[in-house]
């Protein structure tokens, strides 16, 4: 496919596309995806990418584009969530904003036979288990530093061959004498060498899960592990490993306050939320932990509000996602979220509590039943 003249494409888009809500795509002679946008008047968007300046960002991507394609979506909000999840699976190569390195910090605990517990700045499709997103970066990767310290958790790289000592070579001898633990750690103590035959793949594991339960607010062993450390470090009179302790207890006691706080932030985003759109469309977004559970069209009628009101139902009485597990495209949909609810105060006015809305449709759907007929009998004049 050769590029078009732009006077070409810009009559096409002048002929078809329409002023209404909606996202727009840019595609090269190839057929890759350069660049996805949204606006709420797509016809006027578009059309003004034909205008721009030599150098500008928009005068770049039209000369590259052979095509444009657009979908409409009946309000903003669903407008921006279309933008979102196809610039997360594509990639467009002009859609720099969503590729930057954002202020935000994730907890992955690694999928492998010894997992690790990592701050990580991005989610990625690779089955390990991810917490957050946090904000303060920095600050998490030294926390979870200290997590895995005071578990014995090790932080070594992946391609870390593994040797429990519950496991056999070839031989039927166990791996623990064959290998030497090669990293400060597991001389210092503060990794039970898992690599080495130091510990046992069931106790290792229970290390693991220690560290997710802390992670979901289930747990304080760490903080009670460096209290009693500290303790004894002051009994030695050991004083500088003591303020050691005392200050990575501090800083997991930190973040467990803020964790507890994100997930009650989090919390707070469940509910369903009305949003009108072109010619007085309304769409019902359901929402629960910062994630986008369903869409369906806000009932007109008394008979689509009951199958509404069923599908509300079934959302919210569902078991809650929890604080783990996210997706690349959960983690981005909860900062957009987050995001556009902060920044549209009058839109988080829209917004209902579950419980609440269900009482409005039951209530509006009582009024609506017809009163029985009454009959009048008249009585013939004798």
């Amino acid at each position: 496919m050769e590029v078009p003249p732009p006077t070409e494409l810009r009559d096409h888009v002048r002929a078809h596309a329409e002023n209404r809500p909606g996202i727009y795509q840019m595609f090269g002679p190839g057929g890759e995806l350069l660049y996805v946008g949204k606006s709420v008047r797509v016809r006027s968007r578009v059309l003004s990418y034909f205008r721009a300046e030599r150098g500008e960002k928009p005068a770049e991507i039209i000369r590259e584009t052979a095509e444009v394609r657009w979908e409409y979506i009946p309000d903003e909000f669903g407008a921006l969530l279309r933008e979102m999840r196809l610039i997360q699976e594509h990639r467009p190569r002009y859609n720099v904003q969503h590729k930057r390195k954002r202020a935000f910090a994730f907890v992955k605990i690694t999928r492998e036979a010894a997992p690790r517990v990592l701050p990580v700045t991005r989610v990625s499709s690779d089955g390990a288990v991810y917490y957050g997103p946090f904000p303060r970066v920095g600050q998490v990767a030294r926390t979870i530093r200290d997590l895995a310290h005071v578990l014995g958790i090790r932080d070594c790289r992946g391609g870390t061959r593994m040797h429990f000592a519950d496991q056999l070579d070839l031989f039927g001898k166990a791996a623990a004498v064959e290998h030497v633990p090669g990293c400060i750690r597991a001389e210092l103590g503060s990794c039970p060498a898992p690599c080495a035959g130091g510990i046992d793949a069931s106790s290792y594991l229970e290390r693991v899960r220690e560290a997710r339960a802390f992670l979901e607010g289930e747990s304080w062993k760490p903080l009670t592990l460096l209290h009693d450390s500290m303790v004894k470090a002051a009994r030695r009179l050991d004083f500088e490993f003591a303020a050691i302790q005392r200050d990575r207890m501090e800083r997991l006691r930190r973040f467990q306050e803020d964790l507890a706080a994100y997930r009650g932030e989090l919390e707070g985003l469940r509910f369903v939320y009305e949003a009108e759109g072109h010619n007085g469309a309304r769409r019902l977004y359901l929402v629960r932990g910062g994630r986008i559970a369903d869409v369906v069209p806000a009932p007109r009628m008394p008979s689509t509000r009951m199958r509404v009101l069923g599908r509300v139902q079934d959302v919210f009485s569902r078991r809650p996602p929890g604080p783990a597990g996210l997706t690349p495209y959960q983690a981005a949909e909860i900062l957009l979220v987050s995001r556009w609810f902060r920044l549209k105060p009058e839109e988080r006015e829209k917004t209902l509590p579950p419980e609440q809305w269900i009482h409005s449709a039951r209530a509006e759907e009582a009024f609506d039943d017809p009163l029985p007929e009454v009959v009048a009998i008249h009585a013939s004049a004798s």
